[in-house]
């Protein structure tokens, strides 16, 4: 349906097509029980990471597939034409990993990664806190360093795979005199003692995907557990969160085209007044209008990709990606609904709860407010 893709090779369409048996076989027949009880089966982790579905970048002599981050665009893109939301691949692999493969030690790596790729390890970034949202300076977990350990102590909330997770990204302050300078980033295991997971949030949507509360209560980590240098926290999400803003936008690319699809389909399906509703002008034109945006998307979000690839993607560049894609898909998913009448607004249809799924992508990642901002100060000569 879209303009033929130019960034992938022959191995990646190889990886493609075993990416859609693996969703086939053991995502789309088990969604809806999983939306039910609003988390995703540890058998899923353990099958995806023995089909290679999880951490497909990361070198081999850490249990990756030595692939690049094109692997992991095409896990989003093929979860998402199937409306299979409930996996927290992306934070696993294109999130939380980073910030081991970029600032860990050659220990970190090996004691993290392996487990991690098998799916035994699954993976959360404890970023957002009751009071603090995109402004990541002002957290107020802690995180006290001694000679021998970091004691945690605070709370988060909104964290995607926080019941089922093992390994905790948490950001902290290590020096809260120090703003921005203060801020380090700390594994925490879940099981530490001291580590309680609050409930799982009734959210809009993602209904399948476990989002948490997080407390910390003096929870002792080895210092072992220090991702990077002390106080280069913050850094260290400036620099990784424009990857985690253009998955962001891979994903709601690849939305839109599956919300498109779907919409094609009922309206010659579906008759009104004598006729397919797709043959009443409006519906050709409205559709018409949204292919157009679909196609110019995804050829603005591979030209990110090739950038991101050749590490030419900025801060700026992450904030337009999501910025663009995400108002785009919560507008073109809210025609989608309205072209399918009643039965849009249905569950049992993809398209409804796609509706449901879109609303967040514009709020999650900083909200598309803050990536204004952050594209305004690109504007200053």
């Amino acid at each position: 349906m879209l303009a033929k893709r130019e960034i992938f090779e022959e191995h990646h369409d190889m990886f493609r097509e075993s990416v859609k048996k693996f969703i086939q076989k053991h995502v789309a027949p088990y969604h809806d029980q999983w939306d039910k009880k609003g988390i995703v089966s540890r058998d899923f982790w353990l099958e995806a990471g023995a089909a290679g579905i999880l951490c497909p970048d990361v070198p081999s002599k850490y249990g990756g597939a030595d692939g690049d981050f094109r692997h992991n665009i095409i896990v989003v893109e093929e979860l998402m034409k199937v409306g299979a939301t409930g996996p927290g691949v992306s934070v696993h692999s294109d999130i939380v990993i980073p910030y081991i493969m970029n600032y860990g030690t050659e220990e970190q790596k090996k004691s993290w990664l392996p487990g991690m790729c098998e799916g035994r390890l699954i993976g959360a970034i404890a970023m957002t806190e009751p009071g603090t949202g995109s402004d990541l300076q002002s957290v107020k977990t802690t995180a006290d360093i001694t000679d021998n350990e970091v004691i945690l102590n605070g709370q988060k909330t909104f964290i995607t795979n926080g019941q089922n997770a093992d390994l905790i990204i948490v950001v902290a302050k290590t020096d809260p005199k120090q703003g921005a300078k203060g801020t380090s980033l700390i594994m925490c295991e879940g099981d530490r003692e001291g580590f309680k997971r609050g409930r799982n949030l009734d959210k809009v949507g993602l209904k399948a995907q476990d989002t948490s509360e997080l407390f910390f209560d003096n929870v002792h980590v080895p210092k072992f557990n220090i991702i990077g240098e002390k106080g280069r926290g913050f850094y260290q999400l400036m620099e990784e969160l424009p990857q985690e803003r253009l998955a962001i936008a891979v994903s709601a690319v690849a939305a839109c085209e599956a919300a498109l699809e779907w919409t094609i389909d009922y309206v010659n399906e579906r008759n009104v007044f004598g006729k397919k509703i797709a043959e009443f002008q409006n519906t050709k034109f409205k559709l018409a209008e949204l292919k157009t945006e679909v196609n110019v998307a995804q050829i603005y979000i591979d030209d990110c990709i090739k950038k991101h690839l050749n590490k030419n993607f900025d801060a700026a560049d992450g904030a337009m990606a999501k910025l663009w894609t995400t108002e785009l898909q919560c507008k073109l998913v809210d025609t989608c609904v309205q072209l399918h009448g009643g039965y849009g607004y249905m569950r049992e249809y993809p398209i409804a709860r796609a509706w449901e799924d879109a609303r967040v992508q514009r709020i999650y990642g900083g909200t598309n407010e803050i990536m204004k901002e952050i594209i305004s100060r690109t504007l200053n000569k």
